[in-house]
């Protein structure tokens, strides 16, 4: 295990909130954040090209830009050489401002996992996190700078919420990474980004029009878009009920990921306070409509923690919530964050919780736990900097 980071503390704010997701807290009214200024990938093709023809230039460079940075992976205006040099200040300053700004790097699993720690244009920080696998690539990218869901075990959650990110600040993160795994940095996997899964900082639902804009962008046909698939893209949700019944109906096939962590409202009611909202039995009503309505099966999360949430009853009940259900349980070995008190379940407890659930018919596994070390694994995920200043 590496150096242990402190947070950098955050300037509370009032985030821009959707009317369907958690209730805004009682207090004195804050300034509303600023949103980055307007990027390419911010924009559909149409809204491209109506913009490069507000700058005087001809429709076609809208295609050309598309091409650069969504087919090329090319971040930088500079780099876009066949673009009239006079016109690119202007492209640079209008539709493609620089957004993330790296500020530390680190890797472990031999270079298999890489994360980033980006700062924004008003200084709020977000990681994502690449992990290469011999048969392929996902990125874990973050939507929002921090986390208003306040589950106690998640270090992002622990941070507090600082903003809703921008489509393009979501989309550049994996636009990035795909150059990573591109340059072959990633040894032993290939050299393609074939997957995403929003499960790094924030609560994907709770930013949904700008979740649902970078999906679209990922997937869209080079050079609209990444051109990814759509079933290989999972947006995980504490259970923000509305939203995952609104996310039923965008016809869509995207993995949905439902970060369970209890079967009984008792306890989730601590775990995911969000469920104070909306119950278990809600939360998975509205996750069967997900897979009714769209033939995918749901992703069930399930941190497994030491004596909190990993007795034999809770199996069972959670074997009898999901039996026949299109569902596929992921239990995560709980990851260690500074100052916590949780603790992950040991791995007899671990088989036996797996032993249950499979005798009751769910299909079930324990997800690989990858980048402990650089504290980029599951629920690790806190934006920090060494003593607080930038690595150089």
């Amino acid at each position: 295990m590496g150096p242990t980071l402190p947070l950098i503390p955050v300037v509370p704010s009032t985030p821009e909130t959707p009317d369907d997701a958690v209730p805004a807290q009682a207090g004195p009214r804050r300034r509303r954040p600023a949103m980055p200024p307007r990027h390419l990938a911010d924009l559909d093709p149409e809204a491209r090209r109506a913009a490069v023809k507000e700058l005087g230039l001809p429709e076609f460079r809208a295609k050309q830009l598309s091409t650069h940075y969504f087919g090329r992976l090319v971040r930088d205006v500079a780099e876009m050489t066949d673009l009239p040099a006079a016109a690119r200040e202007k492209i640079g300053a209008d539709l493609l401002p620089h957004l993330l700004t790296p500020v530390r790097e680190l890797s472990c699993d031999d270079g298999a996992t890489r994360k980033a720690l980006w700062r924004l244009h008003d200084n709020a920080l977000v990681e994502s996190v690449l992990m290469g696998y011999p048969d392929r690539v996902t990125a874990c990218v973050s939507s929002q700078a921090g986390c208003g869901m306040a589950c106690p075990f998640c270090a992002t959650g622990q941070a507090g919420l600082t903003r809703n990110l921008s489509t393009a600040e979501i989309v550049d993160q994996v636009v990035y990474l795909a150059g990573v795994a591109a340059s072959g940095a990633v040894a032993g996997s290939p050299p393609r980004l074939s997957r995403v899964v929003f499960m790094g900082m924030g609560e994907p639902l709770a930013n949904y029009p700008r979740v649902i804009a970078a999906v679209r962008r990922l997937t869209s046909p080079a050079p609209d878009g990444l051109g990814l698939s759509q079933r290989h893209i999972t947006v995980s949700t504490v259970g923000l009920v509305p939203a995952m019944r609104k996310l039923a109906d965008e016809d869509l096939s995207v993995t949905l990921a439902l970060s369970l962590h209890a079967p009984d409202d008792d306890l989730r009611d601590e775990l995911v306070p969000v469920n104070q909202r909306w119950k278990v039995a809600e939360v998975l009503d509205a996750a069967w409509e997900y897979a009714a309505r769209t033939g995918r099966r749901v992703s069930i999360e399930y941190a497994m923690i030491r004596d909190v949430n990993d007795q034999p009853w809770r199996a069972d009940l959670l074997g009898r919530l999901l039996a026949g259900k299109l569902a596929h349980v992921n239990l995560i070995p709980l990851n260690p964050t500074p100052g916590s008190r949780w603790d992950a379940s040991p791995k007899p407890v671990e088989r036996e919780f797996v032993r249950r659930l499979r005798a009751a018919g769910v299909s079930t596994t324990v997800r690989d736990t990858r980048g402990q070390e650089i504290d980029g694994a599951c629920g690790q995920l806190a934006a920090s900097t060494v003593d607080g200043a930038e690595a150089r």
